[in-house]
């Protein structure tokens, strides 16, 4: 493993009984990184993240973190561990300050005012004396992430943290995060089935489905997915392709009768598009400059997967 590297899964796998819930998976995420592990529900992202932390023994394959094989008895890397996975637990009939003090305890810390200081944190000052079973979803959410931010972890590993906030909290769990891992380095996994929430904050995005990584996307990639193009259906694609090429421009079939050009020009000007297609003998029968749905191309990612039995 690097030594730049935080998290390091190979081929982990995971069976119950004859669910295949991961299948030969495997992650290379570098510290300071924070990485969107995306899928829809039970495609497998708990289920990995649990095998991350050690809750559960990979059916087959290994994880590592900052160099250290996860394994019972390794204590000394969970100093550096913050995490949240599925509902956010907390003893139900205790304060929300007693249950942030019993973490401070649990987890050695000598500053005793780190409690009142990671409430006000998380907004969670004016409900520092109330039962953590009346909260609200949004501040059973808020405690859970107090809980996992208390020690200053070097990594996080959050499963939907943005669950049951309101706009206005996803905005700031959001700059919490990006703060984190911009200021401090710290290394960010979040999971997420909603691809625009994680598009803002990751600077790399894992697709699971069907517990298997199917697509790898980098800030850069994500973009061009989010930006226009210009849609021309046409009836000879091939020789509307090759028009298109022989003026420059370069553009690709996608379905049956459609061309895709994502040409910045061809995107200011389709008028000239259209004249260039009917004087090659390829009028459009439509054309069309459409902005991009993220959730759409997610959807159609894991969609192809499925259809290709991936």
């Amino acid at each position: 493993m690097s030594t730049s590297t935080a998290i390091e899964a190979n081929g982990i796998t995971k069976r119950f009984g004859d669910v295949l819930a991961v299948n030969e998976l495997s992650l290379n995420i570098h510290k300071g990184e924070i990485y969107g592990f995306l899928g829809l529900n039970g495609a497998g992202k708990t289920t990995t993240i649990r095998m991350l932390l050690g809750m559960i023994k990979p059916s087959k394959g290994s994880v590592s973190l900052f160099g250290t094989k996860v394994q019972p008895g390794q204590r000394a890397v969970w100093q550096r561990v913050g995490y949240m996975v599925e509902t956010p637990h907390a003893y139900p009939d205790l304060t929300v300050r007693e249950n942030l003090e019993i973490v401070r305890q649990l987890r050695q810390l000598p500053d005793k005012n780190i409690v009142e200081k990671i409430m006000e944190q998380m907004g969670l000052s004016s409900y520092a004396n109330r039962l953590a079973r009346v909260l609200s979803l949004g501040n059973a959410q808020r405690l859970g992430l107090a809980k996992a931010l208390i020690h200053h972890p070097d990594l996080l590993l959050l499963d939907e943290p943005a669950n049951a906030l309101d706009p206005a909290g996803i905005v700031e769990v959001r700059n919490l995060l990006r703060g984190l891992a911009e200021n401090n380095g710290v290394t960010i996994f979040i999971s997420s089935h909603i691809l625009s929430e994680v598009a803002r904050l990751a600077t790399r995005i894992g697709v699971v489905h069907q517990g298997k990584l199917v697509k790898e996307l980098n800030t850069d990639e994500l973009a061009e997915q989010e930006g226009q193009r210009l849609v021309a259906d046409v009836r000879d694609t091939k020789a509307a392709l090759a028009a298109l090429a022989k003026a420059g421009i370069t553009s690709k079939i996608e379905g049956e009768r459609s061309l895709i050009i994502t040409d910045k020009l061809a995107l200011q000007n389709p008028e000239k598009i259209a004249t260039l297609l009917v004087e090659a003998g390829c009028p459009p029968a439509r054309l069309v400059v459409e902005q991009k749905d993220l959730e759409s191309y997610f959807l159609g990612l894991v969609g192809a997967n499925a259809r290709e039995g991936k």
